[in-house]
């Protein structure tokens, strides 16, 4: 296993204990400013929504404004259906690095998270690919994040901490 894969994989570790433990600043700060967040929903063909601009997508923010306003209603309890806030659990697994070119890294990794409020748990699970971008502290800052989420007939609202 290399240096650079231990380091994105506890990049990708780390994203996940930031959403479990509702460390919001610290989670923004791993996104880069033209951060584009996207999960898109599935049509009635059974296929992924592929245009964010003209199709329907479970959540879409094209760069890190629309996270950061997310964050401040959840932080500030303007998000009805974020209180009480869940207890969630993050588990990552199967990282791999799809492409590396230059300072950018492609990667893939599924993901299971378990959400626990008003004493019922529920399952959420996907894969996620992200583009990081590396900078020359070594550190990394997310570019692109795109999740497929498979059980996608849930009964409530999916939110950035669920994924």
């Amino acid at each position: 296993m290399s240096a650079r894969y231990a380091d994105i994989c506890a990049f990708i570790y780390r994203e996940a204990r930031y959403l479990d433990d509702r460390n919001w600043e610290a989670w923004l700060d791993l996104y880069a400013p033209e951060a584009e967040y996207w999960m898109p929903a599935w049509d009635d063909d059974d296929q992924l929504t592929e245009d964010p601009q003209s199709q329907i997508s479970l959540i879409y923010y094209p760069n890190r404004n629309g996270l950061e306003d997310r964050v401040f209603r959840i932080q500030t309890e303007r998000s009805s259906a974020s209180m009480p806030e869940p207890r969630t659990n993050h588990m990552v697994t199967n990282v791999e690095v799809l492409q590396q070119q230059g300072d950018t890294v492609e990667v893939r990794y599924n993901f299971h998270t378990l959400s626990h409020r008003y004493k019922e748990t529920s399952h959420f699970f996907g894969t996620t690919f992200l583009t990081l971008r590396e900078h020359i502290d070594g550190s990394y800052r997310i570019m692109r994040k795109k999740i497929i989420l498979k059980d996608d007939y849930i009964r409530q609202v999916v939110d950035i901490y669920h994924l």
